[in-house]
C-alpha cells in the first residue's frame, strides 16, 4: 500500500515539473514574439510615413500615374496573458487547444473594400503656372524700372557731399548702399565724366587725383540761359 502511494507521489512530482517547464517555455516564446511584433509595427509605421511623403511629392510634381496602394494596416496585436494549467496530466493542454481549434466554426470573412485611389494632380496646374509666368515677369520689369538709375544715384550722392569725392570713393559708397547692383569703379568714372561734359558735375584735379562735386548754380546758369535763348528763336 505504501509503495503505491510513494509511486503516485513521485509520478505527480514528475508531471508537475514537466508542466512548470512547459509553462516557462511558453511564456518566453510569447515575450519573443511580442518583441518581434513591436519591431515590425514600428517599421510599418515608418514605411507608411515615407509613403505619404512620396505621394505628396508626386502630386506636387504633377505626376498623373496611378499611385500604389499601401497595404492594409493590421490591427494592434495583443498577446493574451498565459493561463496556468490546472491539470497535472501531461499533454492535457495540447489536447485542449486541438479540441478548441476543431470545434471553432469556420467563418467567411469578406475582404475589406479597397480604398479609393487618391485623385491625381490636376493637369491644369502647368497651364496656370505658364499663365502666371508673364505676369510675374511683368511685375519684375516694373519693379526694376522703378529703381533709380546709376546716373541718378551718382548725382544724388554728389549733392549730399560737402567735399569733393573721387570715383573710387563714390563707387565704395554706392556699393555699400546698393550691394545688389554690383557697381564697378570704371562704370562710375565713365558716368562722372559724362556728367561733367553735360555740366551736371564739376571736376577738380589735385596732383594726380581727380575729384568730383555736384554742379553749382553758376555752372548750370549758362546752360539754362542758352536753352531759353534757343527756345525763343
Amino acid at each position: 500500500m505504501s509503495q503505491n502511494t510513494t509511486a503516485a507521489t513521485g509520478l505527480s512530482s514528475q508531471y508537475a515539473a514537466q508542466v512548470t517547464s512547459d509553462l516557462e517555455r511558453n511564456v518566453k516564446e510569447q515575450e519573443r514574439i511580442s518583441t518581434d511584433i513591436a519591431a515590425l509595427q514600428q517599421e510599418l509605421t515608418s514605411l507608411q510615413t515615407d509613403h505619404s511623403v512620396l505621394v505628396n511629392v508626386q502630386q506636387a510634381l504633377g505626376i498623373t500615374s496611378a499611385p500604389v496602394q499601401p497595404a492594409a494596416t493590421p490591427e494592434a496585436t495583443t498577446v493574451p496573458a498565459p493561463r496556468e494549467k490546472t491539470s497535472t496530466e501531461p499533454g492535457a493542454g495540447k489536447r485542449a487547444r486541438a479540441k478548441k481549434t476543431t470545434d471553432a466554426p469556420a467563418t467567411d470573412k469578406k475582404p475589406a473594400a479597397a480604398k479609393s485611389a487618391p485623385k491625381p494632380a490636376a493637369k491644369s496646374a502647368p497651364k496656370a503656372a505658364a499663365k502666371s509666368a508673364p505676369k510675374a515677369a511683368g511685375k519684375a520689369e516694373t519693379a526694376k524700372a522703378a529703381l533709380p538709375t546709376l546716373v541718378e544715384l551718382i548725382r544724388r550722392h554728389l549733392s549730399e557731399q560737402s567735399e569733393p569725392r573721387s570715383a573710387a570713393e563714390v563707387t565704395t559708397a554706392l556699393d555699400q548702399a546698393h550691394p545688389e547692383r554690383g557697381i564697378k569703379t570704371t562704370v562710375v568714372r565713365t558716368t562722372l565724366e559724362n556728367l561733367v561734359a553735360r555740366t551736371q558735375a564739376h571736376r577738380t584735379k589735385q596732383g594726380s587725383s581727380v575729384y568730383y562735386t555736384a554742379p553749382t548754380e553758376q555752372d548750370t546758369a549758362p546752360k539754362a540761359d542758352q536753352a531759353q535763348a534757343e527756345e525763343s528763336k
